[in-house]
């Protein structure tokens, strides 16, 4: 198969079977690490529910994952900008980041948003964010250059999560983030193969060395994922606050509403 990221010819690496029925393979491109299924022909079925019965994890991660995020947010961007979460899910990482301060909005081409109604976000080339947030959702991506470039244009600074693949490109078997029981990670990245995609639109890439990453035109300290952790850590993130937009969104989802009645 031709890779995905870099267009290097591909190699067939090892089989898998998802959904507990389907054998699929599965390649690695030798030029930039980057590894993907074959054609996903399952994904329908895999997203009979966009967030699988098996993601137990779900609720804690967005919670981890918008202490974070605030920090970051805080130290590299314009607090009072917008921004965008893209490949929302349910909506609500959105939704809790509206709740400490942010003026978030929500994409999702295959999820509904449930939590964060009346905040979807806009793609739009003419329309910029203060930065754009995308966790947990690389791994799924059908067309992943497309769709992270779609982002890039979006913003300046791209904040998201994914595991980078081993070195040692592990066999299904011995590795949990090929999810074969739900069938929907289907783009494993290597370091290389993000860095390929910044340098070939003009960014940087920031990483602290396994899950979180970040694209961006700005200068920011490759230390800033290790500052956020100590500060979290220490619970010093409570004193970076902004004011809730709880009630001021309540008061306007109220009025939107009555102008439609």
């Amino acid at each position: 198969m031709k890779c995905k990221i870099c267009e290097a010819k591909s190699r067939a690496v090892f089989k898998g079977t998802v959904l507990n029925k389907y054998e699929i393979q599965y390649f690695n491109c030798p030029s930039c690490g980057f590894t993907q299924t074959e054609e996903p022909y399952w994904l329908e079925e895999a997203y009979s529910d966009a967030i699988s019965v098996s993601d137990t994890g779900v609720m804690a991660r967005n919670l981890s994952l918008s202490k974070m995020a605030k920090l970051v947010l805080s130290f590299v961007s314009d607090k009072q900008g917008k921004f965008l979460d893209f490949g929302g899910g349910y909506g609500i990482f959105t939704r809790m980041m509206r709740d400490i301060g942010f003026d978030f909005y929500w994409y999702d081409k295959f999820a509904h948003n449930l939590v964060a109604r009346g905040f979807e976000g806009k793609i739009d080339n003419d329309l910029k964010y203060e930065a754009v947030t995308s966790f947990e959702n690389f791994e799924h991506l059908l067309n992943p250059l497309e769709d992270i470039e779609t982002m890039l244009g979006l913003s300046d600074t791209v904040l998201f999560s994914t595991e980078l693949m081993p070195s040692d490109l592990p066999q299904p078997e011995k590795w949990w983030y090929y999810c074969l029981e739900h069938g929907q990670h289907i783009s494993i990245f290597s370091r290389k193969s993000l860095e390929y995609i910044a340098n070939k639109n003009g960014f940087k890439f920031i990483s602290n060395g396994s899950t979180l990453h970040m694209f961006t035109k700005k200068s920011i300290s490759p230390k800033i994922f290790v500052l956020t952790k100590i500060m979290i850590k220490l619970g010093l993130d409570r004193f970076i606050r902004n004011k809730p937009k709880t009630n001021d969104d309540m008061v306007l989802m109220i009025k939107k509403m009555e102008t439609k009645l």
